[in-house]
């Protein structure tokens, strides 16, 4: 039997459920009926019905924190976050000691944004059931979202002493251990998700940024590359291959890495500017242009690529052209473009001309 087949036997036992618990409710209202048919129906995804359920079992016996706790879980599925809370509390208020409330509260409040609450929550779980490794690394999640990177790194070491194979908590320690620059570290504990985990896409492309930002560029492609094969799609990685192939000269195989990033993303403004960049490099000035055109369509108003666009005019000693590039560019970042303008080398053929002068004068 395969999963679909499971998957429809499953269907069916809820059906059932459903109609069995309908008729004894006929005879008598009871609220573990009322409960169990609220199970039943979340479980086919009637969520509006489940949620009557629920509350009938509720009307009931208010005090059923089994129910206050489910019918969270069915308005959550409703997009009803602030009540799916409210149900968390109502359990709470009833079981303060429910271990799993206080975890997926703080999981609800996490989606939220609602992070030092989240963080809260967890640690309330905590107290409760302290070798609890999700809760840790979750909090851990809210902690670096605040900013708090150390105490999400602390976090993450704590659900790793529980759970030294959780390959999440080693992908998230790094991912922290890199906002802070501690890159190596970073590294290393991708390294470890990666061993536990060798499929986990996202750590080989973060493991690649992370290489690509000391440097070691042949090792960042390589990472990308283990991304790549996981997730064919990764605009992302294709376009950050591609950078690290320009910055070791390999214009050509640049190119064809932004040109894979634009097959699947053909709106990404950076792949676009990137590839105009390439094509710079390479003497190319009409296809960068072209490929600057195309980025501005996406993002009108990015004065690098007006900047380059300037660039790769002046180069061909077309003024009008450069001038007005570089005049939006300059509209629209004054400080850095005019001084960059006074001393870059691409500019040295139109140096000389009044409107140059003008602008970097100004």
């Amino acid at each position: 039997m395969d999963w679909n087949e499971l998957y429809n036997l499953g269907l069916g036992l809820f059906e059932k459920a459903t109609a069995f618990f309908d008729e004894a409710l006929e005879m008598k209202p009871d609220p573990e009926a009322c409960y169990a048919r609220g199970y039943a129906l979340g479980n086919l995804g009637r969520w509006e019905e489940a949620l009557a359920s629920y509350d009938k079992a509720l009307e009931i016996k208010p005090n059923y924190h089994e129910a206050w706790y489910n019918r969270r879980f069915v308005l959550g599925n409703l997009g009803r976050f602030e009540e799916a809370i409210a149900s968390y509390d109502k359990a709470l208020e009833i079981k303060p000691d429910y271990h799993e409330v206080w975890y997926n509260r703080g999981y609800a409040l996490d989606d939220l944004g609602r992070w030092e609450e989240a963080i809260a929550s967890y640690d309330k779980a905590l107290e409760i059931k302290p070798d609890d490794h999700e809760a840790w690394n979750n909090r851990g999640i809210a902690l670096r979202n605040l900013g708090r990177g150390e105490e999400a790194i602390a976090s993450y070491d704590k659900a790793l002493e529980i759970k030294p194979d959780k390959h999440v908590a080693w992908y998230n320690r790094g991912y922290a251990l890199d906002d802070l620059g501690r890159l190596e570290e970073a590294i290393a504990s991708y390294d470890k998700a990666l061993e536990i985990k060798p499929d986990k896409h996202v750590a080989w492309y973060n493991r690649g940024y992370a290489l690509d930002d000391l440097g070691r560029l042949e090792e960042a492609i390589a990472s990308y590359d283990k991304a790549l094969e996981i997730k064919p799609d990764d605009h992302e990685a294709w376009n950050n291959r591609g950078i690290a192939l320009r910055n070791l000269g390999r214009g050509e195989e640049a190119i064809a890495s932004y040109d894979k990033a634009l097959e699947f993303k053909p709106d990404k403004h950076e792949a676009w500017y990137n590839r105009g960049y390439a094509l710079s490099n390479l003497g190319r000035w009409e296809e960068a242009i072209a490929s600057y055109d195309k980025a501005l369509e996406f993002k009108p108003d990015d004065a690098a690529t007006f900047y380059n666009k300037a660039c790769c005019y002046a180069l061909q000693s077309a003024i009008d052209q450069a001038i007005q590039n570089l005049q939006q560019a300059i509209n629209l970042n004054p400080d850095k473009y005019r001084e960059m303008a006074k001393t870059d080398s691409d500019f040295d053929s139109i140096r000389s001309h009044t409107q140059f002068q003008a602008l970097i004068q100004e």
